[in-house]
């Protein structure tokens, strides 16, 4: 799904109302696919060709499946949060936290897999569709500002960004400033060389 009739190769580079109009495609899309009988979306970004982009210009992909899929079946169902209570503990702590804004957290992921990867949630507990949410449009805005600060701080990058559509609902971005190797493709041990308090310091210092 192409972000914006302009040619832009960066979902960094769109603006304000672009980035409303990819929250309103993913939004009447995922209507269509629950009509049509795929009652979970994969919305995701792939930005670069070492992120797996087949295309240049600045798009975005949706996904239609029967169930979901099994990183989202991995995490915590029933009983407490597990958002509500990471969001908790990091917004105590504030050694990671980059911003608050319009009711959304923006995070270094504790143990990120690579450097500068985020997270983006609402603060409150939600348990309906981000595509149906008032939050989705600011929280693709977050993530469009996220990857700014970061060119600014490395450079073009290439990146992934998917969205985990179930429970509170949440946003994780990977870019892909380093590779994955054998420790971390046959061990799932990941290296990652930026502690998330530095990655945090430093994208809290770009938007400054």
């Amino acid at each position: 799904m192409v972000s914006t009739p302009r040619h832009v190769r960066s979902f960094a580079d769109l603006s304000d109302d672009e980035v409303g109009g990819v929250a309103l495609a993913w939004r009447e899309r995922s209507r269509v696919a629950r009509g049509a009988g795929f009652p979970y979306m994969h919305a995701l970004l792939n930005e670069g060709r070492e992120a797996g982009a087949s295309l240049p210009h600045s798009h975005t992909q949706l996904a239609w499946l029967k169930e979901e899929p099994p990183a989202v079946l991995a995490e915590e169902h029933g009983g407490d949060c597990s958002v509500c209570r990471h969001l908790e503990a990091e917004l105590e702590s504030d050694e990671r936290l980059i911003l608050e804004r319009d009711g959304l957290v923006l995070l270094a992921a504790y143990g990120g897999r690579l450097p500068y990867e985020l997270l983006i949630a609402p603060r409150d507990h939600t348990e309906g569709s981000a595509f149906e949410s008032e939050l989705l449009a600011p929280a693709l805005a977050l993530v469009s500002e996220s990857l700014r600060r970061l060119r600014a701080l490395e450079g073009p990058a290439p990146v992934n960004a998917w969205l985990h559509d179930r429970g509170h609902w949440h946003l994780e971005v990977l870019p892909r400033l380093t590779v994955f190797a054998g420790i971390e493709l046959g061990a799932g041990i990941y290296v990652n060389s930026l502690a998330p308090e530095d990655a945090a310091a430093a994208l809290g210092e770009g938007g400054s």
